[in-house]
């Protein structure tokens, strides 16, 4: 049998040799942070194969230690066409990958096998326990005897994380959970299932829901729709608009209670083009039916003269409802490129007055939409932000997605988890000010034609990478399951923190110094590639600050 602690960011599939794995033996963090690490164990000995035991941690942090299972997951399509390893993958092939963190048995109990297991470990002291070093062991127990244990050390650091200043949204999808928990929209399971699915977002530094004042125009064919989640009731009487707000109101005083800072409210016109309104469901004379959709022109008197009666009525509930209105950004359309500059300023036309002095935001790779002023917050996608650092873009965002898998980070199952935490570090190193991605939770294939099963199918049916289309997996109770990929995102927010504490505290010069200590300099597509670079870095950096703590 052999059992060792390893890098939070190895990743330790079933047919690897555990001698291969770096052993961790000593890490430190700040005392208000979440620090990961993993273990690793397996059984050669055919007798001691199978052989039930049970995980027991010994450390004056017991208390503060919450372990995993980590789980691995069908891939089968790992890569997008024609990449291979040489593109910055652990692997390309179809199989079974290390991803989905499961809670424990109560009793603690594993089974050994001949291949090569992990569990994720987390360390959250939340400022309760005084600086120093204190001793980490986890044990294999049978009966009465300790079949194997593996001890660290991890350090304690006397300061703490400032608060995250960076703006954070991964699309979050309530038709997503009401097709799969069979629910209703927005009845009291339904609001169960988005407030622990909520939770977890906000744990791992989402700070920004996005917000379905009607079902959000994303990622639907043409022609079809996405079932209807509406938080504003919509009714027409003689031609005239009403609206409700109660299920808005509701949505509000949850991201109130859960720690969400900001709105993001969903796109007033479909993607791609920004050509039509998005689905709007109303109350017309006492029948229930769709007024707006494919076949509503954006740039209409029609579906104008609807927005010029909600949007106010929208900000008037949002200011009444403590001040909410001035934490809201809003969209036009996801994803225009240059074709679509024109049609894209005609919508935001039907807007630009009503929306004077709230920011808008949209994903984006043209420089043009910021130079010809149609977009006041650009979100680059990381392989094309160069001409926005350029010209010193202001309050710049950044995003990924399906299309950034050559040399940028991006989280799909298939790359390294330190490809993954790296983005934390460049965002620091180039002052964004906000990170969007477009799968929280997204359980449809391409186009949201079909449901899929998240558990078997991780790549939303051959439309992206195993991995793009969600961070979490849904487990029966109606509360997520994370990811390795969500727990190491996570860290590189982490990090972030920590760069920021140490340029307050030693100049930003100094610390680009020890960001990039042992490199020609970092970039979004050049950096560091092995996964012994951020933890060393940490280290540099967790140590300057020790010695001010």
């Amino acid at each position: 049998m052999a059992l060792k602690f390893v890098s939070s960011l190895e990743k330790c599939f079933l047919s690897d040799n555990i001698a291969d794995k770096a052993t961790f033996s000593n890490g430190s963090f700040l005392k208000n942070e979440r620090f990961h690490l993993g273990v690793c164990f397996t059984a050669d000995d055919p007798d001691a194969a199978k052989r039930a035991v049970t995980l027991r941690v010994v450390s004056p942090l017991a208390a503060y230690v919450v372990v995993r299972k980590v789980v691995h997951v069908p891939v089968r399509m790992a890569c997008n066409p024609g990449e291979t390893v040489a593109d910055d993958y652990i692997t390309t092939a179809p199989g079974l990958y290390p991803d989905m963190l499961v809670p424990l048995a109560e009793n603690g109990q594993l089974f050994l096998q001949k291949n090569l297991e992990s569990l994720f470990l987390e360390i959250d002291t939340k400022g309760a326990v005084a600086a120093g070093d204190y001793p980490l062991t986890v044990q294999l127990v049978d009966g009465n005897e300790v079949v194997e244990e593996a001890t660290c050390t991890l350090t304690v650091i006397g300061a703490a994380l400032p608060p995250q200043t960076l703006k954070f949204t991964q699309w979050f999808y309530c038709d997503c959970l009401r097709v799969q928990y069979g629910t209703e929209s927005f009845d009291e399971r339904h609001w169960q299932i988005i407030e622990s699915y909520a939770k977890t977002a906000v744990k791992n530094g989402v700070n920004m829901l996005l917000t379905p004042i009607f079902t959000p125009a994303l990622d639907t064919a043409v022609g079809r729709e996405r079932p209807t989640t509406q938080l504003v009731d919509v009714t027409v009487q003689n031609g005239s608009y009403a609206f409700g707000f109660e299920k808005l109101g509701r949505w509000v005083d949850m991201c109130d209670r859960i720690g969400i800072q900001y709105l993001e409210i969903a796109h007033f016109f479909t993607q791609w083009g920004a050509e039509h309104a998005p689905k709007v469901m109303a109350t017309v004379d006492g029948t229930y039916r769709r007024i707006f959709g494919w076949d509503t022109d954006a740039a209409g008197e029609e579906y104008g003269a609807f927005l010029r009666a909600l949007i106010p009525a929208l900000l008037a509930f949002l200011r009444e409802k403590d001040g909410w209105h001035k934490r809201c950004l809003f969209h036009i359309s996801d994803e225009p490129n240059e074709e679509h500059l024109a049609q894209y300023a005609a919508a935001r036309a039907q807007v630009t007055a009503l929306l004077r002095g709230y920011p808008i935001m949209d994903a984006l790779s043209n420089y043009e939409f910021y130079e010809q002023g149609v977009v006041d917050i650009p979100v680059a996608a990381t392989d094309h932000i160069g001409p926005f650092l350029a010209h010193g873009v202001k309050g710049l965002w950044c995003y990924y997605c399906v299309g950034q898998s050559k040399k940028v980070s991006n989280r799909f199952v298939a790359m390294s988890s330190a490809r993954t935490r790296i983005l934390g570090a460049q965002m620091y190193k180039y002052g964004i000010e906000g990170f969007l991605h477009w799968g929280y939770n997204f359980y449809f294939s391409q186009f949201s034609m079909e449901t899929v099963n998240p558990l078997m199918i991780t790549d939303g049916d051959y439309f992206a990478p195993a991995g793009d289309t969600f961070s979490v997996y849904p487990a029966p109770d109606g509360t997520p399951y994370a990811s390795l990929r969500l727990e190491v995102f996570y860290d590189g927010l982490q990090d972030m923190r920590a760069l920021a504490l140490c340029e307050s505290l030693y100049g930003r010069e100094y610390t680009l110094q020890l960001l990039e200590q042992g490199t020609d300099g970092i970039t979004f597509s050049e950096y560091p590639r092995d996964g012994a670079f951020l933890p060393a870095m940490r280290e540099r950096v967790n140590a300057a600050i020790a010695k001010k703590a």
